[in-house]
């Protein structure tokens, strides 16, 4: 690991193409993972890279990437595997970047739209694929996806991409390709499990650990609130209305419940809108572009959100249903308080979440702040930022008894 961080992308080994292309996305400054892990791909070496979310992963990987792929070589050079399609969609936007300046192409392979476009830009000799791991494998299968000349292999959100979900397509993929590639794994955490089963795919991996899951943690401002099942749609209501400009994510846990949620915050008069996995794709990039833009603020989701999900100033998020691990709730709370912004994490537990909650502590190794969500909202929310203007209150249609939501 290295012990100094450079003051500019101009102290890496980089071609002027690439320090070009850097320059034009107008960072100037590598953070702490790109210092550190930079430098380490460079030399061809295999890297488990932990940082928390928003700390600048994709770019500590993708400038790698574009620096060791031959560009008068056809096919198939590196290839970054994420576990969904908006992550696929957002590393390709920073990785088709660079790889235009330096005369790269780059495709994208994941679900929820036609083969066609995949199967021409792999024929037409794509040296860089982003992918999720069902797609990828469909091309193996297919033949239509040759690995045989692959140099670079990165898992982005490897704690995801390893467990069990993911983790046979994964290595069904790995299967195909050389022994001699560089491999790389980057997540916002990298348990002890992880690091057990990297060690089956990864060469003398140099650790680059950045910071805890406790210290991304302690970044966010957050309050859980013990509350009734039945005041749970009226409090959610209460801190909507004392939101301020930026966006808030709400994540809930099933794909019917979200959509019936935002269904319901939207006849309220709401700017809301759902992100759940029944989508098809264009509807999913419809809600993206809407969310990105601020044309709707509130955005309720499944954990499909939790991951890879790369919207600036996200000042709220709020649990409204738990989600079932503690590295989920790392990556849930992880979209607020992004690159040093400041950030708040708000988690609702019933009594019949006591359990599952205590559980997720245990994991987290620390205790949250608690609150008594009383009857009326009081105690509802914590002291506004003084250097932020308060939004008004959206002006709603008359709300029915929530009790009976």
């Amino acid at each position: 690991m290295l012990s100094t961080q450079p003051g500019t992308f101009s102290d890496f080994r980089l071609s002027p193409a690439t320090r070009g292309a850097v320059a034009g996305m107008g960072i100037t400054t590598p953070t702490p993972i790109q210092a550190q892990a930079i430098p380490i791909l460079l030399e061809g070496r295999d890297v488990i890279g932990q940082a928390r979310t928003g700390s600048g992963k994709t770019l500590a990987f993708a400038l790698p990437i574009v620096e060791r792929c031959d560009p008068k070589t056809r096919g198939v050079q590196a290839m970054v595997l994420v576990p969904t399609r908006e992550l696929a969609v957002q590393v390709g936007g920073v990785l088709g970047t660079l790889a235009a300046a330096r005369h790269l192409q780059s495709t994208l392979l994941y679900g929820g739209r036609g083969y066609g476009q995949e199967r021409n830009a792999l024929a037409r000799g794509a040296q860089i694929v982003i992918g999720t791991p069902g797609r990828t494998l469909d091309h193996l299968n297919q033949g239509t996806l040759s690995l045989r000349n692959l140099k670079v292999f990165v898992l982005d959100e490897g704690d995801e991409m390893l467990d069990r979900g993911f983790a046979p397509d994964v290595e069904r993929i790995l299967a195909q390709a050389p022994a001699n590639r560089q491999t790389a794994l980057f997540s916002a955490t990298v348990p002890d499990w992880v690091m057990q089963i990297a060690a089956r795919h990864l060469r003398d991996p140099q650790l680059v650990r950045m910071d805890s899951d406790l210290e991304a943690l302690a970044e966010i401002s957050h309050v859980v609130y013990n509350i009734k099942p039945e005041a749970k749609l009226e409090a959610l209501c209460a801190l909507l209305d004392k939101r301020r400009d930026g966006p808030v994510l709400v994540f809930g846990r099933t794909k019917h419940g979200v959509r019936k949620l935002a269904e319901r915050l939207v006849d309220w008069g709401y700017p809301a809108t759902a992100l759940q996995g029944n989508l098809s794709q264009n509807a999913r990039e419809r809600v993206m572009a809407d969310f990105r833009s601020g044309a709707v603020s509130i955005l309720v989701a499944t954990n499909v959100a939790a991951r890879g999900l790369d919207v600036s100033g996200i000042e709220q998020v709020i649990n409204y249903e738990l989600p079932d691990t503690a590295q989920l709730f790392t990556h849930r709370v992880g979209r607020t308080g992004r690159m040093g912004h400041e950030g708040e994490a708000i988690t609702f537990v019933t009594p019949e979440d006591s359990s599952k909650w205590r559980q997720i502590e245990r994991e987290l190794g620390r205790s949250l702040p608690r609150k008594m969500w009383l009857p009326g909202g009081q105690g509802a929310s914590t002291p506004p930022r003084t250097s932020a203007p308060v939004a008004k209150p959206p002006v709603r249609l008359s709300r029915p008894s929530l009790n009976n939501a």
